[in-house]
């Protein structure tokens, strides 16, 4: 709401200074159907809309102070938080201990992993979650954005359903790991460390706010307090550190996909 809020404001107040929607979309640096975007609060706000459209709309500080407004809170369990900032988001490092990343998910292991929630769902409700799992990847396709995702060994050992969808599972993360802008690295599962607590993903917006959310059964911790996202990104830095590196982590698992 606090998108939507703030979205509409823009628009009250660029309506009663005049200011069109293509003037002020050219002074802020976006396209119009950016800007529309976030006016209607299907995207978020940013900071440097609100400033200029303080400026040019002469609001003496009225649009600028929704600043605080956009933030999200502390610490919130909702998943729909996620979803919303991770569409809005430039970086995004994931990882898993168990499961196939939601945005590295086949059709097949989308409804493999959704099928076997329970209590069950009826057929309907899972292809509509399988369609809207899959339209998330689309993401990916953005070459501005950053994405690393740490996946724990016994993953790419797991087939869910069948042998043969298992290796298109494990083709698809050699097809994905190709773009620049994308890393998959797979985490070795023996001994001790840091991710045994659980999966977790930290990302970072265009306004450099990080943010970090974890998931467990049946609940999702959304976070911006600063002090438990350091904790979160210091465990991915230990992560990393122990993870096979892009390469390696490709011809392993191109040797395993050719085993199978």
């Amino acid at each position: 709401m606090s998108w939507k809020y703030c979205g509409n404001q823009i628009k009250l107040w660029r309506t009663r200074a005049g200011v069109s929607r293509e003037n002020l979309a050219t002074e802020a640096g976006y396209s119009i159907e950016s800007l529309r975007s976030m006016e209607a609060g299907r995207r978020k706000p940013s900071v440097h809309l609100l400033q200029v459209a303080d400026d040019m709309c002469d609001a003496r500080g009225i649009l600028a102070a929704g600043t605080a407004y956009l933030k999200p809170e502390g610490q919130s369990h909702s998943a729909e938080d996620y979803l919303r900032y991770e569409a809005e988001a430039v970086v995004i490092h994931w990882y898993e201990t168990l499961l196939v990343p939601g945005l590295l998910q086949t059709e097949e292991t989308a409804r493999a992993i959704l099928s076997a929630n329970w209590p069950p769902s009826d057929d309907e409700t899972i292809e509509e979650r399988v369609v809207a799992r899959l339209a998330r990847q689309a993401l990916l396709k953005t070459q501005t954005k950053s994405f690393n995702f740490l996946i724990g060994e016994s993953v790419i050992h797991n087939p869910l359903t069948t042998q043969d969808a298992h290796k298109r599972q494990l083709r698809h993360f050699l097809t994905v790991g190709t773009a620049r802008h994308i890393h998959v690295q797979v985490v070795p599962g023996s001994g001790a460390h840091p991710g045994l607590n659980g999966p977790f993903i930290l990302l970072e917006d265009a306004e450099h706010q990080r943010l970090a959310y974890e998931e467990g059964q049946g609940t999702g911790r959304f976070h911006a307090d600063p002090k438990r996202v350091s904790i979160l990104t210091q465990r991915h830095a230990r992560l990393l550190q122990r993870a096979l590196t892009p390469e390696a982590s490709a011809e392993y698992i191109g040797k395993l996909a050719e085993e199978l």
